[in-house]
């Protein structure tokens, strides 16, 4: 046995990775299953109860070494922790074990797989109601699923730890007014398609930040990948479609994670990119899961988006993507989304398949009908189209557009660049 005192410094610091590893791993798990316990409108006690958890994690484990089973010891000690504040008075209420129906003292508090299976789903669930504010519901589930701290999650959203913390506290409030009993069979699969909404905007978020000067926020591209594979793990939700789907369209993005960035350290697009750096088992996890909607009655979007993204894995070069097939998966997604994005984006492929010219005169209708106008991807497509076709002067509008509208130094050194190679400093 290891005394702190003879510990070195760098013991320590393994033992407060292994610590912090844990603890994020095991976070939401940990408060779902305590909240199920506590109620729902003690959410906030029972991330206190995991938090003191931590703590005293390291302190233990800096003096006595890291246990055999570091999982076992947390929710050993979360339980424990459990049981003193459900013997306080303000938290008495009757428990009911899930199993047999019947009320149990609080020294036999369940903390089974099924248990904090089921708080799990009732947490994801309630952190994404609809009572939620939508832009909102990202932050309150990194904060409550999965641990992240409000300094990463200010960073997340390039803003202030003070603006943070005033959104969740608001949150919080709405949150305690949702009734986590109320889970019928017949809400969760629409509600299922809202909690894989928030759980793809997070991706998006940190595989495309839209305002950090990050190229790519690894952090919560695998976070939305954990969660939705619990929620893909659940035995509650019949209908795994567009669990599927997503995980298939996360592993495929994922898959290009290396070659995405240069030796600079500057972002490449999907030309430029070396496929040889493609991980090509993520390409298979995300082909194991497109397969699996093969027997699905509808398209969803998340199906269109994994099978675009799927054409683009499987060509062995840029030259070889079956653009044809994407366009027609795009016309598909109109149907389900018509969207200013979804447009934009099928401009792209329909460059590709029908000419420049066609795709520039779909872009600029698409300008007077929507509000993508005051997006810089819109001009920075615009302005590509424009150089191919040799039309600098138009290039070099659009491209002083789009570099008006960016907000993130990735974006911003993109654009000059490309400016540059058609306007000389």
């Amino acid at each position: 046995m290891q005394s702190i005192h003879t510990m070195t410094e760098n013991q320590k610091k393994e033992t407060r990775r292994l610590a912090a590893h844990f603890f994020r791993n095991e976070y939401g798990r940990l408060v779902a299953v305590i909240a199920h316990y506590l109620g729902g409108e003690h959410v906030e006690t029972a991330e206190d109860i995991v938090q003191e958890t931590l703590a005293k994690a390291v302190s233990h484990w800096e003096i006595k070494g890291i246990p055999k089973n570091p999982k076992s010891w947390l929710y050993a000690t979360a339980k424990n922790l459990t049981i003193n504040v459900l013997n306080r008075k303000k938290h008495h209420r009757t428990y009911i074990s899930i199993k047999t129906k019947e009320a149990f003292p609080t020294n036999k508090l369940e903390f089974s797989e099924e248990v904090i299976e089921d708080g799990l789903l009732r947490m994801m669930f309630a952190t994404c109601h609809p009572s939620i504010s939508e832009k909102y519901q990202i932050p309150l589930v990194l904060k409550i699923l999965s641990g992240f701290s409000i300094p990463e999650i200010a960073d997340a959203f390039f803003t202030s730890n003070e603006t943070i913390n005033k959104r969740l506290v608001r949150e919080r409030k709405q949150l305690r007014k949702v009734d986590f009993d109320q889970f019928f069979e017949k809400d969760i699969q629409p509600r299922a398609n809202n909690v894989l909404k928030t759980i793809y905007l997070m991706f998006n978020e940190g595989y495309f930040p839209s305002r950090k000067n990050q190229i790519i926020r690894y952090d919560l591209c695998l976070e939305a990948i954990r969660l939705v594979k619990l929620l893909n793990g659940s035995t509650a939700i019949q209908d795994k479609t567009n669990c599927h789907a997503l995980l298939a369209l996360m592993y495929f993005n994922c898959a290009s994670f290396k070659s995405r960035i240069s030796k600079k350290g500057t972002l490449q697009t999907l030309k430029q990119q070396d496929r040889s750096l493609w991980n090509m088992k993520l390409i298979q996890m995300g082909v194991q899961h497109l397969r699996l909607l093969n027997m699905a009655q509808e398209t969803s979007k998340f199906a269109l988006l994994a099978t675009i993204s799927a054409n683009h894995c499987m060509a062995q070069s840029f030259e070889a993507t079956n653009w044809n097939e994407i366009l027609s998966l795009y016309d598909r997604l109109l149907l389900l989304e018509d969207s200013p994005i979804t447009h934009l984006n099928r401009c792209v492929a329909l460059a590709y398949v029908a000419g420049n010219l066609k795709a520039i005169m779909e872009l600029n209708k698409l300008k007077g009908e929507t509000i993508i106008d005051n997006y810089y991807l819109f001009h920075l497509t615009l302005a590509e189209l424009y150089q191919k076709e040799g039309e600098n002067t138009m290039a070099e509008g659009a491209y002083r557009k789009a570099l008006e509208l960016a907000q993130n130094s990735r974006d911003t050194l993109l654009i000059e660049k490309k400016l540059y190679k058609i306007v000389p400093i």
